[in-house]
This record gives structure tokens, C-alpha cells and sequence, in this order.
């Protein structure tokens, strides 16, 4: 197996006259599935294309933007990823001191806002070349939305890039109906009607709007400028991502306007087991003499399904990998598997047999028809929806099967067990705890207040603790010592000072110590994010408070981690602002 070629000598040395597709990024080139472009790039090979990698490219001139010619079909930006700027800063705006999609973990080869620089470079380079951009950057970009580094509403990132087409979600069918329609002849303007697409309309096209069915949000100006104008469009964003009711939408900004069709489909099982099974090596670039701390996390994982039906207020998966679960087969994570445990110097282990939810494989409504009709953007919130099939019983049988290939020592699930529907399969519980855990299992209960977690769209906290006593149970029938690492989340909308108070003391009186704390980040186009800038339920408008003083966010902070000596005065003069100083012994 060869890499992509991502030097023109590499180019030459297979012998090309012209690439077909330029794919830009901005991570370093490893060629494994969990990195978008080489997913992407190994989904085009396939189509017979002629496609080179230029990965981290200096943005200071065109000059790394010429490298392989001008492409014959277009060039396909991507910040990488990671949203640039969630990339590059904190909760509280400063410079992160590395990056982890870079070799040694090197911060700075990147600039903020990626994809409207790349693509200006790309432009400079050759002007008349067809853009394309996509990625989570893009996708969660790619109507006005909130941007909390600059604290403002800013329009689509389609406009702001100057380019052609943009492409949101997980992109394979778009790349590959894009490609074929430009190298059998079509121009980019005239692709239109592309699923999981959204194009650009000029000033006289918008004064003349018609686009036959479309549902037009408020304005870009609008959103901005009043912000039950800006819930709305959240809410018509979001009852519109399924890919089966979703309509078209059109928002206006300056004078010109976006156009987003309905997302794409969800790949089917032959379809996703094409996607995973192309010649990835699985290993960086050549030309890096550093590792790359992202790929050392996920060389020795396993991805079997994709998709998230939760709906968290917090998480973009809705928007970008949607709440269909796409499913490999069996036998095409088996395969993965055993490769995977050939490799020379292999320690035997799986890192993760998992996915965006440990625990989604091959789930679906027992009806697909009401499915399709369904705009909720939760299967599992409030309540686990009726029609939801939770049976765990093909994920077992997959469990099994891995565990049952010669060299495997141990296949751990490192990704995010989804408690509600665990805790309808105790057979789940049973072997998560004696087979996959190596002594720890991370799971995010987040919150106990039942108000944020509502806001949160997360399960009770009754949820958490039944999962954790069932949990412990299993691990003591196996006769194993093993721990939970829990996830909470501060400063998040609807949490308020006492809410976080009451955590604190929630977790003391158990003993738990939270090490890694997620500080709210509102990431663009998130309904958490939605609510944090306007205060507002985007579904019913009702007020919701929102921490967002810094001096309300490190005491929030230092409630969660009550346990650290130098948070001691924070945490007393958050109890005296809540006017709880009898707490005070509780949390010592």
C-alpha cells in the first residue's frame, strides 16, 4: 500500500501530468479513516481520480497552493478535523499550547479561520479553478452563526471563502457525484441539486429569489440583530436536518444569499464497509519525523458504526454525521481487526471497538417510515422514543466475534457508553464490564440538576447512578477492581452557581474526583451555543440563564474540582454570593 502523493515529486514519480482533485488541510497527512481527507482521498482514488494530499500549507502566499498544478477537477479545502479556532483556543480565548493533528503536537501551522484562508490562497493560485469546501469547519459554518472568539453573528463561511460549493456532513456521496458531473463536463455553478450541499447566490439571483420549495430562515442581519430572529433560524437549522423531511433553506446576507439542500443520505452497510475497507495504510506521511499525538490516540481503534441519535445540546453530531446510525457489517470490522493484530511489533490490543456512541450499533426505528416523517432531534430525549429498536444483541455478537480472533489480547470500548440504552440490556453491562475495560470506563453523566440536564438534552441523574451500581456489581462478579471516569461539563447554559454548588457536593459525598473538566466552548451552529447567545430555548423561546462572566465560569470550575486546595477561595466566595456559606465543611 502507497500514500496519497503529497510532494510534486511524488506526483511525478507515479508518473501524472495533472492532478485531478487538490485536497487541502489543515492537519498533517495521516492516511487513516478518522482523518477526513484521507478518508475522502482513498473515496476518489477508488472513482479512478488523480487526487494529491497538501497538507498544513504556509497561508503567507500561493506559493504552496501551485505545488501540484491547478487541479484539473478542484481543489477540496478543509480546516481539517477540528474547527480552526476550537483548534487553536481555549474556553477563555488563549492560545492553546499544542495541537494534536500536527507532528509533535507543533501549534501554529495552521491560521485561525482555515478555510476562508486556504481558500483565498487557493484563489490566488488559480483563480478560475473550482473550490469546494467542507469539513466540521464548514459544516457547522455554513449559515450565520455565533462566533464566541469574536463575540458576533457572522455569515456563512460559503460566502466569506468566495466559494463555489460547499459540502457539510460526512461528504463521500457529494465528492463522488461532484467529481464524475465536473470531469463529464458540467461547470461548478451549475451543480445545484447535490445533497448535503449548500451554494452561493449573487446579488441579482437574490433579488430575484425562487427556489421552488425552499424555506427561506431569517436573515443573516436578522439573526444578528435580534435574537428571537436568531432562535428561530436555529430551530428551522435543526427540524430540517433529517435527511428523509428535510426541506431546502435559503438565508439572505448583504445582498446575497445561501442555499442548502437537504442533507445527504446515510451510507448503507455495503456502502460503509467500501468507505472502511480502501487501502488505508493506517500510519502518517513519510516526510514526519515527529508522531502525531492524534493518530498515537486512534492508530489501534476501531470505528463500526457512525451517526448519533442522542441530539445533546452540546455536540455537533446531528449536524455533521446525522442521527441515522450507519453500520458496518460484521464481517468488514472483523477483517479491520485481524489486519490490525498483523501488523508488525502489534501489542495485541484494541484501544476502542466503538464510535460516536459506544453503543448505537445497528439501532434503528422498528418503523422506518415514521423515522423518516420524525423532526425530533432526539430518539433517547426526554424518553427513549417507542419506535426505537435499543436491542444490543448485534453489538454483542460483534463483541464476540472480535474477541474471539487469534492474537487479540484485549478489545477495550473507549468511546461513550450511552447509559439509557445500556441499561435496557444488562447482558451489555455484563460484558462491557468483564471483557472491554482495562480497570477504568469513561462515561458523562455531565450534570445532576434535572433543569441543565434538560437544557442539556442529557438523562437523569437516576440514569447514571443505576448504570453505575449495575456497572460495579458486573465488575466485582468478575472479580475485577474497576473504576468509573466521569465527565461533567461547567458553565453550561441553564447552570447557575447553586446548581454547580449542589454538584460539588454530590461528588464529595461519593468520594469522586473529577481530574478532566469540560468547560462550555459554544461551538458554532450547537443549540447550546444557540442558547448561550440569546438566552433562549430556540423551541420555546423561554428564557434560560447562561453563565458568562469569567469570574461565574472559574467558580463554576472550581466547584466541580472542590477537592484541589488552591480552588478553596473560590469556591467559599461563590457560597457566600449563593448565600450557602454552610456548605462551606461539606466540600472540604
Amino acid at each position: 500500500m502507497s500514500f496519497l502523493p503529497a510532494t510534486p515529486e511524488e506526483v511525478k514519480r507515479l508518473g501524472w501530468d495533472a492532478v485531478d482533485v487538490v485536497l487541502v488541510t489543515g492537519d498533517a497527512y495521516v492516511d487513516h479513516p478518522s482523518f477526513a481527507m484521507a478518508l475522502l482521498g482513498r473515496v476518489l482514488e477508488a472513482e479512478g481520480l488523480r487526487v494529491a494530499i497538501l497538507a498544513q500549507p504556509r497561508w503567507d502566499s500561493a506559493a504552496d497552493f501551485k505545488k501540484f498544478g491547478r487541479p484539473r477537477l478542484f481543489f477540496g479545502v478543509s480546516a481539517g478535523n477540528m474547527d480552526s479556532m476550537i483548534n487553536k483556543y481555549t474556553h477563555n480565548r488563549k492560545v492553546r499550547s499544542s495541537d494534536d493533528f500536527t507532528p509533535a503536537g507543533r501549534a501554529g501551522l495552521r491560521p485561525d479561520r482555515a478555510t476562508i484562508i486556504y481558500s483565498q490562497r487557493c484563489r490566488e493560485a488559480y483563480p478560475d479553478a473550482p473550490l469546494v469546501i467542507g469539513g466540521i469547519e464548514a459544516t457547522m459554518r455554513r449559515f450565520a452563526h455565533y462566533d464566541y472568539w469574536s463575540d458576533k453573528v457572522r455569515r456563512s463561511v460559503l460566502l466569506d471563502s468566495k466559494a463555489d460549493l460547499l459540502v457539510y456532513g460526512m461528504g463521500e456521496r457529494q465528492a463522488r457525484e461532484i467529481a464524475a458531473r465536473l470531469k463529464a463536463g458540467e461547470k461548478i455553478g451549475t451543480l445545484r441539486d447535490i445533497r448535503g450541499t449548500a451554494y452561493p447566490l449573487g446579488a441579482r439571483e437574490t433579488a430575484e429569489l425562487n427556489v421552488p420549495g425552499a424555506l427561506e430562515l431569517p436573515s443573516a442581519g436578522e439573526a444578528a440583530g435580534d435574537r428571537v430572529k436568531f432562535s428561530l433560524a436555529t430551530r428551522l437549522i435543526y427540524e430540517n436536518s433529517n435527511p428523509f423531511n428535510a426541506a431546502v433553506l435559503v438565508q439572505k446576507s448583504e445582498g446575497k444569499a445561501v442555499v442548502q439542500n437537504p442533507p445527504a443520505l446515510p451510507l448503507t452497510t455495503p456502502e460503509m464497509d467500501a468507505v472502511y475497507g480502501l487501502p488505508y495504510t493506517k500510519r502518517a506521511h513519510p516526510s514526519y519525523k515527529e508522531p502525531i499525538p492524534a493518530l498515537e490516540m486512534i492508530k489501534d481503534s476501531i470505528v463500526i458504526h457512525r451517526g448519533c441519535f442522542g441530539g445533546c445540546a452540546f455536540c455537533s453530531l446531528t449536524l455533521h454525521q446525522g442521527r441515522f446510525i450507519q453500520s458496518r457489517s460484521p464481517e468488514s470490522v472483523e477483517k479491520e481487526a485481524a489486519e490490525l493484530l498483523k501488523t508488525p511489533r502489534h501489542p495485541g490490543n484494541i484501544s476502542d471497538l466503538g464510535a460516536p456512541s459506544a453503543n448505537m450499533y445497528e439501532m434503528r426505528g422498528k418503523d422506518m417510515e415514521v423515522c423518516k416523517a420524525c423532526k425530533k432531534l432526539s430518539c433517547v430525549h426526554p424518553v427513549i422514543c417507542p419506535n426505537l429498536n435499543t436491542d444490543h444483541k448485534p453489538l454483542l455478537a460483534l463483541m464476540r466475534r472480535v474477541r474471539a480472533l487469534k492474537g487479540l489480547k484485549r478489545a477495550f470500548v473507549a468511546s461513550g457508553i450511552r447509559m439509557d440504552l445500556a441499561l435496557k440490556c444488562g447482558e451489555y453491562i455484563s460484558e462491557i464490564a468483564r471483557f472491554h475495560t482495562g480497570g477504568q470506563l469513561k462515561v458523562a453523566p455531565e450534570h445532576i440538576s434535572p433543569e441543565v440536564l434538560s437544557v442539556m438534552k442529557k438523562p437523569s441523574v437516576e440514569v447514571f447512578k443505576e448504570f453505575a451500581a449495575k456497572f460495579l456489581s458486573e465488575s466485582r462478579k468478575a472479580g475485577k477492581e474497576q473504576y468509573l471516569v466521569l465527565y461533567f461539563i461547567s458553565a453550561h447554559p441553564g447552570s447557575t452557581l447553586e446548581d454547580m454548588a449542589e454538584l460539588a457536593v454530590f461528588l464529595r459525598e461519593r468520594n469522586i474526583r473529577p481530574q478532566q473538566i469540560n468547560d462550555f466552548l459554544p461551538a458554532p451552529m450547537e443549540l447550546a451555543t444557540s442558547i448561550y447567545f440569546t438566552g433562549l430555548d430556540p423551541f420555546t423561546l423561554e428564557p434560560v440563564y447562561v453563565p458568562k462572566k469569567e469570574t461565574e465560569r472559574r467558580m463554576q470550575r472550581a466547584l466541580l474540582q472542590y477537592y484541589k486546595p488552591e480552588n478553596r477561595p473560590l469556591i467559599l466566595k461563590a457560597l457566600r454570593e449563593i448565600n450557602r456559606p454552610d456548605l462551606a465543611q461539606k466540600l472540604k
